[in-house]
């Protein structure tokens, strides 16, 4: 069944200790769902760091079409093999308002925006990346593991006012045979040229998360809890 674009996406939420003081919104990647990345919040905590609730939603069932059309968890369809136009650009939008709605939830559960972190892995990278242009409002940061911006050509014209406010951690890899690091490199540099800092991190692996990235994940995170 397909998530209406209004309805608030199911979650699975861990909070690492009692009124949490800073929430990250985690997007799983394509075929997964919420509990996929829910395993490295001990792997990722430190003992000095501010009590976190992670939330990690389930995308919504959708048709993939490089996927021979079946149904699964997508944050958009993907359409083909060129990453200019590969991305389904309304899965795109439809996600980014249910994300909104995601850290809208947080707002009022009084977290403030200044210490939320929306985070994505592939799929979900795409969007946080995306949905992270739109923030007039910025957050604290966003962690993009593994992916690249789609509509790269165009994002610059959707970026607000004081978005590039927003601290940027990206990290891939090497031989990555889904998403290509060149493509991510150049998400990179794009970001960069709008004027946001991004923090680059390459290594030799896969489509995948290692421990020396969760590492340098967990540098970057400290330095953000101690402004």
């Amino acid at each position: 069944m397909d998530t209406h674009p209004t309805a608030l996406l199911d979650t699975v939420e861990q909070e690492t200790g009692a009124a949490p003081a800073w929430s990250v919104l985690w997007l799983h990647g394509l075929g997964a769902d919420g509990h996929d990345f829910a395993p490295i919040v001990p792997e990722l905590v430190r003992p000095d760091w501010p009590a976190l609730r992670f939330v990690f939603p389930h995308a919504p069932v959708r048709a993939v079409t490089i996927n021979n059309g079946v149904r699964m968890r997508a944050w958009y369809d993907i359409v083909g093999m060129d990453f200019a136009t590969r991305a389904d650009s309304d899965g795109i939008e439809e996600s980014i308002v249910q994300v909104q709605s995601l850290i809208d939830r947080e707002l009022a559960r009084g977290m403030a925006p200044e210490r939320l972190l929306l985070a994505g892995f592939s799929q979900g990278g795409a969007i946080a990346l995306s949905a992270a242009l739109r923030r007039s409002q910025p957050l604290a940061g966003v962690i993009a593991l593994s992916t690249y911006l789609p509509g790269m050509e165009l994002a610059a014209q959707k970026l607000a006012d004081q978005a590039t406010r927003q601290p940027v951690f990206m990290a891939h890899g090497s031989g990555d045979p889904v998403i290509p690091m060149v493509h991510a490199q150049r998400s990179a540099q794009a970001l960069q040229a709008m004027g946001f800092a991004v923090q680059w991190h390459a290594y030799p692996m896969g489509h995948q998360v290692c421990a020396e990235e969760i590492a340098a994940l967990a540098d970057w995170m400290s330095g953000l809890f101690a402004l």
